[in-house]
């Protein structure tokens, strides 16, 4: 199983190309079902998820192309001859639901096994079920699958009573086929729900107010197939942004969007980092020891629960206090044990932390509990004094492509080894 190796201590500079967002792409491939044709896609992400889902396709029928050095894929849904998702195949992946609604929406049937991925909280599937349920699905769960069947999907008016950005895509996906108008209350904001609505409406599909929190979906017959880029990752932006800021580093992160980060941008002004755009991207630099800030994670637009982690080390570098409370997923802690090891001053009391800045952190082996915990260990190795070990980076590869090719390109001593 291979480790991440690095010696802190090196200042990052230069450019770095932000890749396609995993968030985005994974429900664009799930919406290539709802299409007879070829759709392509560009800017596609090289990660193990995006992989899986390729895979996925492919065994329900459809004809997968990928190029993985051009970051295309080409999907032909024409001929699907099945409508099951199975155990095997999405057990490591959470976004695997997302094929359920385009399933049921084409085919009038699906199987879809419950998801597994990084094990940050229960992330249950109740909320796209009962969408489906007041859209006039059957579904019953038994042996570990969702088991849905509906002659044809109706329009209906959906509450969910938590912000999900999974069950909107979901939902926005299989109510573009259903009869009528499906109107969702309470709907997930973020870019990435957006990204699949603007596919969706360039496939022919009729939907209005993707970016609040109502969007209206007016069903139609048939879509058609496309061609479509993923919009860059959010996630990995914000993360070299912290890479940036943590080594006192000068980084310009291009093709991102600014807008995306607002509210990890306005923090990490606060914490004395300067941040300013430049043509085509963002340039971060870190002068001075970062100002101890409070973070808490919300719904977009609100601080992102998947930044959490990275925002997290560099508070632990601090001139003082940090809170930084967690209210999106209930088990986003996990990686506290491991900065602890490195030195870190954190006390973890319910859904908050308290970070008490350290002068520095010490390289340790170190082991990553899921995606963005990887990053974060990543990051804090960069600014610790010494030698790191990052290992089980199986969770780094679902999400971040080649990223120690990039830090290593900025100038940072990381490699992936082997064992």
């Amino acid at each position: 199983m291979d480790k991440i190796v690095i010696e802190g201590g090196e200042r990052l500079v230069g450019d770095v190309e932000i890749s396609g967002a995993k968030n985005a792409a994974l429900p664009l491939l799930a919406a290539s079902i709802l299409a007879e044709g070829t759709t392509v896609f560009e800017n596609v992400p090289t990660l193990e998820d995006i992989r899986t889902t390729r895979k996925l396709l492919s065994n329900l029928g459809a004809t997968v192309e990928a190029d993985e050095k051009k970051h295309s894929v080409s999907v032909d849904a024409s001929k699907l001859i099945s409508h099951e998702a199975p155990y095997e195949l999405v057990k490591t992946m959470r976004a695997s639901s997302l094929v359920l609604g385009p399933l049921l929406a084409r085919l009038g049937k699906a199987r879809v096994s419950l998801p597994g991925g990084c094990a940050i909280g229960a992330r249950p599937i109740n909320l796209h079920l009962m969408a489906l349920e007041k859209m006039g699905a059957e579904i019953k769960i038994e042996h570990g699958y969702v088991e849905a069947k509906a002659k044809k999907l109706r329009g209906a008016k959906i509450y969910f009573d938590i912000v999900t950005v999974t069950g909107t895509e979901n939902i926005m996906m299989a109510a573009s086929l259903a009869e009528g108008t499906t109107v969702l209350e309470n709907a997930a904001c973020e870019p990435e729900v957006v990204d699949t609505a603007n596919l969706l409406n360039r496939m022919g599909a009729k939907i209005r107010g993707a970016g609040t929190d109502v969007i209206t979906i007016e069903g139609v017959s048939s879509l058609k197939p496309v061609s479509y880029r993923v919009m860059p990752d959010r996630i990995e932006t914000g993360t070299f942004m912290i890479a940036s800021a943590l080594t006192r580093g000068n980084i310009k992160i291009k093709d991102c969007i600014e807008e995306h980060s607002m509210a990890l941008i306005i923090k990490l002004r606060e914490a004395g980092v300067e941040i300013k755009v430049e043509g085509d991207g963002i340039r971060v630099i870190g002068h001075r020891r970062i100002k101890s800030v409070d973070v808490k994670t919300l719904p977009y637009p609100g601080f992102a629960t998947d930044m959490q982690a990275q925002m997290m080390v560099l508070m632990t570098l601090g001139d003082g206090l940090s809170v930084i409370s967690e209210t999106v997923f209930e088990n986003r802690f996990m990686h506290v044990s491991e900065l602890q090891r490195m030195g870190a001053d954190i006390r973890v009391d319910g859904h908050s932390a308290l970070v008490k800045g350290v002068p520095y952190l010490s390289g340790a082996p170190v082991m990553a509990t899921d995606l963005r915990a990887s990053a974060s260990l990543i990051l804090a190795g960069l600014a610790a004094e010494g030698t790191t070990e990052v290992s089980r980076v199986y969770h780094l590869d679902r999400g971040y492509e080649r990223i120690e090719e990039k830090l290593s390109r900025l100038g940072a001593k990381i490699k992936r080894v082997g064992t």
